[in-house]
């Protein structure tokens, strides 16, 4: 339900309705709706509790949530969600360009390439100190030591930096160190997982399951704002079909449908799609195109030599590449991407 307040409610009306709220067993978050304050309710079980609230003073009306996901709708926040991540701004319109190694390797490198990209414009950085590899024999990352390195990378570039969660035991590690917290893709079902991190209540980058539905994306969404997490950004990376010409098929379609039903920004990691150095910039600009509100990019100076990877990450000129053409295409559709260098 959604509990929509008069204009001029006071607090104590407010702190009345959530008080009521709590003693029916139910749970409380404060949203904007339109104009007006509301409060949306989770846990109730039908639309008879309306008239347990409805009376109260201050109340202007109580609205259904038809969708199974409340907090993530559109119908409980009908205007886009704005996110500030350490001067990365999600949500505007504009595209915010995430960027950096797939893996943290060593700090020599980490630093070495973090720096290319913030001075070709990135505004957030991007590497796994906990990597979640198919073989157990792969490289699986640097763990906490892998945290600090990105945190002299932050300090060094300026720029905030987002890093994967693997596990319940980690994630309050992982969350001292980084700016925004990742989801993987394997981990989108997995739900103890989301209430450990929604109760963390750092920003959280959620990538879309590689069979997920629509739905199911939304519903793992709503356990991470349900359990805490207020700023949700869901990544488009790409499902597993049959094709085989591309890692993953992107699924540009899932850009405008989820953006029609939620408020939450959505953003396109086109390395992790194409698996292939030379369609990363096409499927980032069709990402760009459908409306995503940002690009998630693997970069190496050297590829070769990738623990993690290399085959997908792009060169500091096709980074260079990148930005420059999805520059026209921004401004093009009246946006920007990046940040200004010299």
């Amino acid at each position: 339900m959604l509990v929509i307040m008069e204009t001029n409610a006071t607090e104590a009306q407010i702190l009345r309705v959530k008080e009521r709220i709590n003693e029916m067993g139910y749970t409380a978050h404060d949203v904007q709706w339109h104009a007006n304050k509301a409060i949306g309710v989770t846990g109730n079980k039908g639309a008879e509790d309306r008239v347990y609230l409805e009376g109260l003073p201050g109340v202007l009306k109580v609205v259904p949530i038809t969708r199974p996901y409340k907090l993530a709708s559109r119908e409980v926040h009908p205007e886009n969600s704005v996110y500030n991540i350490g001067g990365a701004v999600f949500g505007t319109g504009d595209v915010v360009m995430i960027a950096g190694p797939c893996a943290v390797e060593s700090e020599e490198q980490t630093l070495r390439i973090c720096q290319i990209v913030a001075d070709r414009g990135a505004q957030m950085l991007r590497g796994g100190a906990y990597k979640p590899r198919t073989s157990p024999y792969s490289f699986q990352g640097l763990g906490e030591k892998g945290l600090e390195i990105l945190a002299k990378a932050r300090e060094v570039t300026g720029l905030p930096f987002v890093t994967e969660v693997l596990d319940t035991s980690t994630a309050a590690t992982v969350a001292d160190y980084a700016d925004m917290l990742q989801i993987g893709t394997r981990n989108m079902q997995n739900f103890i997982l989301l209430k450990e991190v929604g109760k963390l209540g750092k920003p959280v980058l959620l990538k879309r399951g590689m069979s997920a539905t629509l739905e199911e994306t939304l519903m793992s969404a709503e356990y991470l704002m349900a359990h805490g997490s207020s700023e949700v950004v869901i990544c488009e990376r790409g499902v597993r079909t049959f094709s085989s010409h591309a890692r993953n098929t992107l699924d540009i379609s899932f850009i405008p449908a989820l953006k029609h039903v939620s408020h939450l920004p959505i953003i396109v990691d086109p390395s992790h799609s194409s698996g292939q150095r030379y369609s990363v910039i096409p499927h980032a600009l069709a990402g760009i195109g459908a409306g995503a509100d940002g690009l998630l990019v693997d970069v190496h100076d050297r590829p070769e030599e990738a623990l993690c990877d290399g085959p997908q990450a792009l060169l500091p000129d096709e980074f260079s590449e990148l930005m420059k053409i999805a520059k026209g295409v921004c401004a093009a559709m009246g946006k920007s991407i990046g940040r200004e260098t010299d």
